[in-house]
């Protein structure tokens, strides 16, 4: 059964710029994952490049490349499709863990599944 966990307000995400950071259970793991906007649609990924299982981000928060147009892993140089978060360039085994966002009445929310829940303290 999914449930809609409210992630950010959707003036927090501005095309090509920062992500909203936040933490999930993938399986029984707790792993950290972000929001970005691209396009004027938001988009949700885990941070963990397929090459190396490793956070992506080279500050906090930032993933895109210089030109706005791709996810970048800044350990290796892995390009991401921000619609799909498939590899288009570089060293990565096929594509991120997209995570099921919505966006309605100024509000993101994320959604969950077998694989993802709300990072509960254990």
């Amino acid at each position: 059964m999914s449930e809609s966990v409210f992630l950010c307000a959707s003036s927090d995400l501005v095309d090509s710029g920062e992500a909203v950071p936040f933490e999930v259970r993938y399986y029984s793991e707790s792993v950290a994952a972000f929001a970005v906007r691209y396009a004027d649609t938001v988009y949700a990924y885990l941070n963990r490049c397929t090459h190396v299982p490793m956070e992506m981000d080279y500050q906090p928060n930032q993933f895109f490349d210089s030109t706005g147009h791709w996810l970048m892993c800044a350990t290796h140089g892995a390009m991401y499709s921000p619609q799909t978060g498939q590899c288009v360039m570089g060293r990565c085994r096929g594509g991120l863990v997209k995570i099921v966002v919505s966006e309605e009445a100024g509000m993101v929310h994320w959604h969950t599944s077998d694989k993802l829940q709300p990072n509960q303290a254990l």
